[in-house]
């Protein structure tokens, strides 16, 4: 059932400046969402801006290739806001240098999100877990403030949709997914086009790093756990960069017995990103949480300020600890 919108509406409606944020390390759901939500204002005669505030991955830049819309975000450059839009996450550890603004700026602030793990970052929270898409909230509150769709949101809203369902392949992709798939499609979204930029324009680096992290696929716990991990001394190597490491989850899950797939990555502040994906015995999220992340059921993601070895530990005794095999 969708939310009540209408405190959001009341707050868009008094405010004329919104600065629409997203996670670090922003993903198709996380800017398709900001980049409606920016449009629909637009039209309606607000002034609203996009800001991130971590690189841009290069695999997104399609959506905005002039950098038209989407800025880098720094303190100085957004003291004309009026109010600022929490969209894809809830959580202090997603947003880098940007939460420690939001701690001290006095701005009134709203979240939106579909993830379970949140925190209290202030103002109105507006999280329905059930959604398996930001993308779809934003839809919701589009059609909330009696905005139009125009083709680029469509596009934008069709991908957040898409990616965070796997191209519609995992469970959280319901009839009631392709029903809006459809109706974002009569809206002007090109999925054929979204998907070749997606999916089937790499660069070649991306694969070399991708073959680095097939050798190193590793099982345990009898076949239920699979894991692969990314060093530093890797992107020189293959001429990737971090970025490209987005879509390297999906190979652990995919293999045949495994009910938890994980990536470890090492990080160049230092500490280990891990990224977790399950079948449906193991709640990964609660497992991320005791690593300071979170997120869904079957697909969270953490970072620790520990080595990559140690991480992993840690982390596969915990996951083999929720599997009940230990």
């Amino acid at each position: 059932m969708p939310l009540d919108w209408s405190p959001l509406v009341e707050f868009l409606t008094r405010h004329e400046r919104p600065l629409l944020m997203t996670h670090i390390r922003p993903d198709a759901d996380g800017l398709g969402s900001q980049l409606a939500i920016h449009s629909a204002l637009v039209a309606i005669g607000k002034k609203p801006r996009v800001a991130i505030a971590s690189k841009l991955l290069p695999r997104y830049a399609f959506m905005d290739p002039k950098r038209e819309i989407i800025e880098d975000f720094k303190p100085a450059a957004f003291t004309d806001r009026d109010c600022v839009v929490v969209l894809d996450t809830g959580t202090w550890n997603q947003l880098g240098d940007f939460g420690d603004w939001l701690k001290t700026s006095p701005l009134p602030r709203a979240v939106v999100d579909h993830h379970r793990t949140q925190d209290d970052l202030g103002g109105l929270q507006l999280v329905d877990i059930t959604a398996e898409a930001t993308g779809r909230l934003a839809y919701e509150i589009i059609q909330a403030l009696g905005a139009p769709i125009s083709k680029d949101a469509a596009n934008n809203m069709f991908m957040a949709l898409a990616t965070d369902t796997g191209w519609f392949r995992h469970p959280n992709a319901t009839t009631a997914t392709f029903a809006l798939a459809a109706i974002l499609t009569e809206a002007g979204a090109e999925p054929t086009k979204l998907y070749e930029h997606l999916y089937e324009a790499a660069p070649l680096a991306r694969f070399r790093l991708t073959g680095v992290a097939l050798e190193r696929l590793q099982v345990r716990s009898g076949g239920q756990v699979a894991f692969t991990e990314i060093y530093l001394t890797d992107y020189p190597k293959t001429g990737a960069v971090p970025g490209d490491t987005e879509d390297l989850i999906n190979y652990p899950r995919s293999v045949e017995g495994v009910e938890v797939g994980l990536v470890f990555i090492e990080q160049p502040g230092g500490g280990t990103k891990i990224s977790f994906r399950a079948r449906s015995r193991v709640d990964v999220s609660k497992v991320a949480e005791q690593f300071g992340g979170g997120g869904h059921r079957l697909a969270s993601g953490a970072r620790t300020n520990k080595p990559l070895p140690e991480t992993r530990d840690l982390v596969l005794a915990a996951i083999e600890a929720a599997l009940g095999t230990v």
